[in-house]
């Protein structure tokens, strides 16, 4: 039996409260009831209460942060709409292939399907906090769709996984591994360390970054690192940052002592 309680669709920084209403209902609609909201402009609202018509449980249950980082920090998988190409290539996903992956994640990790702003979605910051991007293919001539119709989609898509789940089984690489994905908490860690060794050992600039973090995020997204991963490449720069220090302290020593033969 499919726990749709392990995926949870995030809003960022909604406008209209209107269309957090339409979100309820129709996560109701497809067995969904996990809502978080990040930072909200207008919420709690009477607006949403009306448009959310017999889905006010889950409004009533959704949860409020001040960032995406804090949204998804339990979870191991992250699929965000986009609606555009970006300067670097993110792995692309259609809707259905969006479900299928949230379906075949959700038994072992927690899910999150992120949808952006009304006007301009998710920015590059956000996106890059995403594994997957996932695409609506819509017509080219009006490609403008309406926050709550876009998640409507994908989470029909994600019912329609479900269903073909429980007539016919499919078997998932993450039944066979021996540990869990990192979680988004632990990802986002992991970059801020790794970009202070990088620029400890002058390989970035932050001043003139270059896109290398972009990068990085997308290299490691796409491998999907677990748990026991995530160790081994944090030992290691805490390796390398203590190696680091014991130059530094050897070459004051150097010093000191070219002072005092002097």
């Amino acid at each position: 039996m499919f726990d749709y309680s392990q995926v949870c669709v995030v809003l960022v920084n909604t406008s209209h409260p209107g269309n957090i209403g339409a979100t309820a209902r129709a996560m109701k609609n497809m067995g969904l009831s996990k809502l978080t909201l990040v930072q909200p402009e207008d919420f709690p609202s009477g607006v949403a209460v009306g448009r959310a018509v017999s889905a006010v449980d889950i409004l009533d249950n959704a949860r409020v942060v001040s960032s995406l980082q804090e949204a998804v920090a339990d979870c191991g998988l992250v699929i965000g709409a986009s609606a555009r190409s970006r300067k670097i290539p993110w792995p692309m996903v259609n809707p259905e292939q969006c479900a299928q992956k949230a379906v075949g994640e959700a038994s072992i990790n927690k899910v999150a399907l992120v949808f952006g702003r009304e006007d301009a979605g998710l920015n590059n910051e956000e996106l890059q906090q995403c594994h997957f991007h996932v695409q609506i293919p819509t017509d080219a001539n009006y490609s403008s769709l309406n926050l709550s119709a876009a998640v409507m989609v994908v989470c029909y898509e994600l019912r329609k996984a479900v269903l073909a789940l429980e007539s016919q089984p499919l078997v998932e690489e993450d039944e066979f591994w021996d540990q869990e994905k990192a979680n988004g908490e632990q990802v986002e860690h992991f970059y801020v360390h790794l970009e202070q060794v990088m620029t400890a050992i002058k390989f970035h600039d932050p001043k003139n970054p270059r896109q290398l973090m972009q990068r990085m995020r997308r290299l490691f997204s796409r491998i999907r690192i677990d748990v026991m991963e995530m160790n081994i490449l944090r030992g290691i720069l805490s390796n390398i940052e203590f190696r680091l220090e014991n130059e530094k302290k050897l070459q004051a020593q150097l010093r000191n002592r070219e002072t005092m033969d002097k």
